[in-house]
């Protein structure tokens, strides 16, 4: 079969599959302060394998006017006082803009329309994320409002398990405790744990690139 577009254009109805990541300083998306934001790109071989590509990541100053649960902080472990981390801290505006550059670059790249969110607790990150873009004014959010792929989910199915690290402990995939929590860490583990699933699922017959069709129609 001859294939024009990127492989990774025919797997997920012309979305690219982003693994994202927030820490927050609540649980409240409209009240509560963005700390971190990460995000990793995939990409898929000629084989149809799913693999990891691009990292991108921001500490967050908190918008005006945030709220801060001590608690959160305390579990993430994040010091807004951290000299280093306030020399790298971003406004949300800048942070959103520098990450979702080179994941539009992505979609085009792969010949995909959008992104679609890929997250541990999915919608937890997502209503995170469209707060910022509707904080920030932003009109070309690259993601998919609503839909997204939720490892959570797709773990208990294929491994028994929900909590990130057990997961990828029976994946067979490293987890170090001790970075837990940062957001680039936990991003880049849950990329490696959503392409061992959906690459598990194409080794058991699950999908075939052979078999998609080269027409424009979704």
């Amino acid at each position: 079969m001859s294939i024009s577009r990127h492989p990774m254009s025919y797997r997920f109805r012309s979305y690219l599959p982003v693994v994202v990541d927030v820490e927050t300083a609540g649980f409240n998306p409209h009240t509560d302060a963005l700390l971190e934001l990460a995000a990793v790109t995939l990409t898929m071989d000629e084989n149809g394998m799913l693999l990891p590509d691009a990292t991108y990541s921001c500490h967050i100053e908190p918008f005006e006017g945030a709220n801060i649960e001590t608690a959160a902080l305390e579990f993430t472990r994040i010091d807004l006082n951290n000299p280093l981390r306030k020399s790298m801290a971003k406004q949300e505006s800048q942070a959103l803009g520098e990450i979702f550059k080179p994941i539009r670059k992505a979609i085009k790249a792969h010949d995909c329309t959008r992104a679609i969110l890929v997250g541990h607790n999915a919608a937890f990150d997502q209503a995170f994320l469209n707060a910022a873009v509707e904080r920030c004014g932003i009109k070309r959010n690259p993601f998919h409002p609503f839909s997204s792929f939720d490892t959570a989910t797709l773990s208990g199915l294929a491994f028994g398990q929900t909590v990130l690290a057990r997961a990828c402990k029976v994946a067979g995939i490293d987890f170090d405790g001790r970075e837990a929590h940062s957001a680039r860490y936990d991003t880049e583990r849950t990329a490696e744990l959503f392409c061992c699933i959906v690459n598990r699922w194409k080794e058991l017959g699950g999908w075939d690139l052979t078999l998609q069709t080269t027409d424009d129609t979704h």
